[in-house]
């Protein structure tokens, strides 16, 4: 099967760049401050083997852009910007596409609750929570959505309901796992599966922002619609001490990337340029 090469770690090159991301806008908050860092990172991720430039909107909403003091208006053009950079830099590149990172209400939150589902909204309030700030990157001219690091079940349904408001909307799914079956908040993947296998403009479903060592285990519970696979580097974050412990070589990253037999992959947390380079020097063709 041939496989699409997605873009490693937006923040993490960012911050080999020299960027301070520690903030609770994290990446966002270079779309005020420093757009064009930015657009160097996605150039170097096409530079790298990149297929998929994935926008720096992961972090960024309207009540995190107002709560600084930014109107809605502004909000609003700096969420659509996160998609303008990014197509600036694949039609420089001259081919590519496009994903506009649907981040989870947890990241929002800034308290870690993308790893655990621990919220404070249920499902009615998550799909009232995303809708605004899923019409703007729907219509931001990004060829599809990447909805990603998704830890729970009731905002998988919430995501499910606002893509039957939207069948025109091209998107993949992609959750974040504990150990090779299960989402953060305990629910089996192949359950969360099924919320959007009769969703046609689905394109993938698969995990992100995971250890790679779960992602044979998960992807070999999945069946149906292709998988999307971008885990992290192989590192381990310590929250005591909030320091990442481990090393993960983008070779042997790139090799275990080539087995996996994604439709779709790529890396999240701690990868760089140069293990998407690696990622697409070991897959076929």
């Amino acid at each position: 099967m041939t496989s699409r090469v997605l873009d490693g770690g937006l923040a993490t090159h960012l911050e080999t760049l020299g960027a301070d991301l520690s903030d609770e806008l994290w990446s966002a908050r270079l779309l005020l401050e420093d757009p064009g860092l930015i657009r160097q990172v996605h150039s170097d991720y096409f530079a790298a083997g990149a297929e998929v430039a994935t926008t720096a909107s992961y972090q960024a909403s309207l009540e995190g852009f107002t709560r600084r003091g930014l109107s809605v208006g502004e909000a609003e053009a700096l969420i659509r910007k996160a998609v303008s950079l990014a197509v600036e830099a694949r039609d420089t590149h001259g081919s590519g596409l496009v994903a506009a990172s649907v981040g989870p209400y947890g990241a929002y939150l800034a308290n870690g609750a993308e790893y655990t589902g621990d919220y404070d909204l249920d499902e009615d309030g998550l799909v009232a929570w995303h809708r605004p700030r899923w019409e703007i990157l729907a219509t931001s001219g990004a060829d599809l959505l990447a909805v990603e690091t998704v830890p729970s079940v009731v905002e998988l349904r919430a995501v499910a309901r606002l893509l039957q408001e939207s069948p025109g909307t091209r998107a993949w799914v992609a959750v974040s796992c504990r150990d090779d079956g299960h989402l953060n908040d305990g629910t089996p993947i192949d359950e969360a599966a099924k919320l959007f296998a009769d969703l046609p403009q689905v394109v993938a479903f698969g995990v992100n922002c995971t250890a790679p060592r779960f992602v044979p285990g998960l992807l070999e519970r999945l069946s149906g619609k292709p998988a999307v696979a971008y885990p992290n580097s192989g590192e381990r974050w310590d929250a005591a001490a909030r320091r990442w412990e481990g090393l993960a070589d983008p070779v042997e990253y790139g090799e275990a990337a080539a087995a996996w037999g994604a439709g779709y992959v790529g890396g999240c947390c701690r990868t760089t340029p140069e293990h998407i380079r690696q990622v697409r020097a070991h897959l076929p063709g």
